[in-house]
This record gives C-alpha cells, structure tokens and sequence, in this order.
C-alpha cells in the first residue's frame, strides 16, 4: 500500500471513529426508541405481514436511525406525526363514523381534514415566504418555515390516518395510501417540502422558499379541484395489477425524484430571475434578497443528482414489479418510455456538469425544462395516453 493509500485510510477512520465519538445521549436516545418501535411493530402486527413486508421494516429502522443522526430536525418531525396518528387512531376506537361525530377527528385529524389543513398552511406558507423576501425580515422567513413544518405534519399525518381509514372501510382492501393520484399529489408535497427544509438548514438560507412552495401549492390547487371535482378523496379498493409489494417502495422513491427535480426547477426560477435582476439593478431588492448564483448553482446540481439516484432506483423496482405483473421487465409501455426520456434528460444533465464543468443559465434553464418533460412523463402520459400504466386517468 503506498504512503497516499496509508494516508487515506487514516483520514477515513479517523472520520468514521469522530462521527462515533460526536453521537449524544439525545442520539442514541433516537436509535433506542426506533429501535424499540420496529420491535412493537414487528410484536403486534409480525405475524400480518409478508417477508418482504419484514424486509422493509428491516431497512427502513436503521435508515430512519441514520437520518434522524444526519438531520435533527426528522427526529422532531417523526414522533410529532407518529403521536398525532396514534391520537386520531385511538379517537377512531374501530370505527370510521367517529369522523363526523368527534370534533378533533371531524376537524383536524381525520385524513380529509388533516390534509386540508396541509393544503391552507402551505398556501399560507408561500405568501409569507414571498412576503419575507420583499421586505427582508428574517422574523418573517422563520414564520414560513414553521407554517412549512406544520403543512408537513399535517399532510404525513394525514395519509397515515388514511391508511388506517382503509382498512376500517373494508380489511380485504386496505392499502398504503401511494395507489392514485389524489394519494400521490400528497406525498409529492410532503417529499418537496421535506426536501426543501432539508437544504434550507443545510444552506441556511430561506429567501428560496417562496419558489420552491410554489410548486407545491400548484399541486396543492390541483388536489382542492381533484377533490371537490372528481371526488377523488374516497377510498377505494385496489385494481389487482397495484395489489403488489412493490408499490410500497417504487412509489415513494419515484416521488422523491419527481420531488428533487422540481426543487431543481424552482431554484433554477430564482437564479435566472436574480441573474437578469443583477444585470439591470445590481444593488436592487431581489439582488440582494435572493442568495449567490454560486450557491443556487450548488443546490440545484446536487437536488438534481439526488432524484436522478432516487429515480434510478424507482425505475429498477418497476422493472421488476413489471416482471412479476406482466412477464417482462420491458415493453415500452408509454409510462415506461417516458421515465426513460426523464432518466436520459437527467443523466445527460449530470454528464454535462461533470464531463464539461457546465455552468450557469443554460443548465438552469436546463433544469426548468427537465420539470416539464418530468411533468408529462408523471401527469401528461395519464391524461393523453393510454397503456399499461393507466390507473391514474383525470
């Protein structure tokens, strides 16, 4: 092994020995109560669930672990949705007609309810975003980001109520609320928002909020009209093509994907408007509002590399759930053939910033026309095409 080699792995388990030496007490206290939930979980409803079902509650115990250690916040964020989902469970007491005659069920946490309550608080939540932009009081920007953090437990909370809704209407087809559009729509904006909150700490920067919300209150307004219109909020049973395990991953890591390049896109917004703001008024609000070139460069190049990873991922669990279901990994369904186009946009995009250190406004703009191809590949595909993948029609 050469001196470089030597030298290396020193730094490496040097690195991994203070990662050890840094975890509190608070942070084991977390790996401990995860680790004891897995285990009630496993205690109550084991003998319920499949191998594959036990698989992922294997994985998902050490992953939710890592990631409350990484980000601190997730800790906060994971017990208050779990005791407010266990609060509207218990007020349930085995039966769904409580909804409408228990007041905390019939106006905050029953999964219409609470998923309202999601929909308003990230409304209200862009406006105050933009609002701190405009008059650059940070009091302001931390008013939205706790309005955002509310919206989010709302909305988590809300779909694991409706889960539990599911199985009271009818046990033969209760199922992980990922299975429509009006589900999907409301864990993309739980994914974005989490994801945005995620890289607002990390860069400690919140003047971006305004336009990554911005998307999710689109989504947000297209749920209020999916709902009143196409009474889309009901439950119902599963076609037989989604009664599959596979749903319970490719689902959500599709979607933090589609999450990632919208924050992407959104990002991309606010640098090309403060770079044509700069050319014209270099000491102007937005200018100086809005965070360095540099920087929203920065944030976009790695939401981009996280959803292309995620969506990597999603598109080998549907080949594989494609196999099982259909007898092929591949038929160019044109679902199929346009998370292809995604993927090929995307890696191209990647290629671009590695192989050629490509920069600046031709990548942001980029970036914004990969939400739209993602876009038609997610919704347009659903409502001008027809194939295997048809099960979310308008």
């Amino acid at each position: 092994m050469s001196t470089y080699d030597k030298l290396s792995a020193e730094l490496a388990f040097e690195k991994r020995l203070s990662f050890w030496q840094n975890l509190s007490i608070v942070d084991w206290l977390w790996a401990v109560t995860i680790a004891v939930s897995a285990a009630v979980v496993y205690w109550l409803y084991g003998a319920y669930m499949d191998s594959f079902e036990l698989a992922i509650l294997a994985a998902t115990t050490p992953a939710l672990i890592g990631l409350g250690w990484y980000w601190k916040s997730i800790r906060f964020y994971t017990v208050i949705v779990f005791a407010l989902s266990l609060l509207a469970l218990c007020l349930y007491d085995g039966s769904r007609a409580q909804a409408e005659t228990n007041f905390l069920l019939k106006y905050l946490f029953s999964s219409q309810s609470a998923i309202m309550w999601m929909s308003t608080l990230f409304v209200m939540a862009t406006i105050i975003y933009f609002l701190g932009l405009f008059t650059t009081k940070e009091v302001v920007l931390k008013t939205a980001s706790y309005l955002t953090w509310a919206a989010l437990v709302m909305g988590l909370t809300g779909l694991m109520v409706r889960w539990y809704e599911s199985y009271l209407i009818d046990p033969s087809f209760g199922h992980i609320p990922v299975s429509n559009l009006y589900e999907v729509f409301i864990l993309f904006c739980i994914l974005t928002g989490l994801l945005y909150l995620y890289y607002e700490q990390q860069y400690q920067q919140r003047s971006l909020g305004g336009f990554v919300l911005l998307v999710i209150s689109a989504a947000v307004g297209f749920l209020l009209w999916y709902s009143f219109e196409r009474g889309a909020n009901k439950i119902l049973p599963l076609v037989p093509a989604l009664q599959s395990y596979w749903m319970k991953i490719h689902v959500p890591a599709n979607f933090i994907g589609y999450g990632s390049f919208a924050l992407a896109a959104m990002v991309s917004i606010a640098y090309l408007l403060k770079q044509t703001v700069e050319q014209h008024q270099p000491n102007g609000l937005l200018a100086r509002s809005l965070p360095s070139l540099d920087m929203m460069d920065d944030l976009t190049y790695k939401a981009i590399a996280l959803g292309f990873a995620f969506f990597t991922v999603a598109t080998i669990l549907g080949a594989m759930w494609a196999a099982e279901a259909w007898g092929g990994y591949w038929s160019w369904d044109p679902k199929e053939t346009w998370a292809l186009i995604v993927w090929l946009n995307y890696a191209a995009w990647l290629h671009f910033r590695f192989s050629k250190g490509w920069r600046g406004a031709a990548m942001a703009w980029w970036a914004i026309l990969g939400l739209f191809i993602t876009l038609f590949a997610f919704l347009g595909v659903n409502m001008f095409l027809s194939g295997l993948h048809s099960y979310g029609q308008l």
